[in-house]
């Protein structure tokens, strides 16, 4: 009886199991493409990632525009090192605001949640890339 009421056991454990939802992971990968920051969820996606360089622009800039499609590559080339984001600022000015951003595009470092550098300009790749490695 002892060895049926093993084999029982690991039945309904095996069962039990089955039928649990799988565990939840609340760590989102890293994206190869830039996120859209907002006001809103500014704050909590740079603590999210360890690494983040924010491209703070407008739609109406001629830099921001020359700058964009080296951002969105960069996310490409990064990916799993580190990550992009796109803030309008003139859709979120309290961001803006609390950074002092005066000139876009301007570019925000940050790292573990804190501004470590910026660039202000429209720059070559090079020159983002160089400052970048500085903190990867």
């Amino acid at each position: 009886m002892d060895e049926l009421e093993e084999i029982r056991a690991k039945k309904i454990q095996s069962y039990w199991n089955d039928m649990q939802p799988p565990a939840v992971t609340l760590e989102r990968k890293m994206p190869n493409v830039p996120i859209e920051l907002t006001d809103e969820n500014f704050a909590e996606i740079i603590q999210e990632f360890d690494f983040i360089i924010v491209d703070c622009w407008a739609p109406w800039c001629g830099p921001c525009k020359m700058l964009s499609p080296v951002i969105d590559e960069l996310a490409g080339d990064y990916e799993g090192k580190s990550v992009f984001g796109k803030l309008n600022t003139d859709m979120n000015r309290q961001v803006a605001t609390e950074f002092g951003i005066m000139s876009i595009p301007t570019l925000l470092f940050i790292k573990n949640g804190r501004l470590v550098d910026t660039i202000i300009g429209a720059v070559p790749k090079e020159v983002i890339v160089s400052k970048m490695k500085r903190f990867l």
